[in-house]
């Protein structure tokens, strides 16, 4: 299945799979792929105690050659996902309690589900 899709195919998919895992999680999505000239943020969402904004980096993996999330997810991602954060929330009239950076490892292709993994509070 995944071997004849296009990356960005593959990329969007996995963004689905996150959104819809993060819903299930009672998260509610306030925006998707937002871009300003330092990036994009792929998932901008409300954690369920409706205080707290939280931004979602979406990797999504059809093999193990690149390593997991945790390798996925350096010190530098961070560092420009804290930078693409506060451009957002500039933008913003709403003030959060609180923010956070979580991650999203979306493994597709080595069994029948899509396995998912998520890190809460990378930076």
């Amino acid at each position: 299945m995944t071997q004849t899709w296009s990356r960005a195919r593959i990329g969007a998919h996995g963004e689905q799979l996150a959104v819809d895992y993060l819903k299930s999680c009672g998260l509610r999505v306030l925006a998707r792929n937002w871009r300003c000239r330092h990036g994009e943020l792929d998932v901008i969402a409300v954690d369920a105690d409706g205080r707290t904004v939280v931004f979602v980096e979406v990797k999504t993996r059809t093999s193990d050659q690149f390593g997991g999330v945790e390798q996925a997810v350096t010190p530098q991602k961070v560092r420009r996902l804290r930078r693409l954060a506060g451009a957002w929330l500039a933008a913003q009239d709403d003030r959060w309690a609180q923010v956070r950076i979580d991650v999203i490892g979306v493994r597709i292709g080595r069994g029948p589900a899509p396995e998912i993994s998520h890190v809460r509070g990378v930076g």
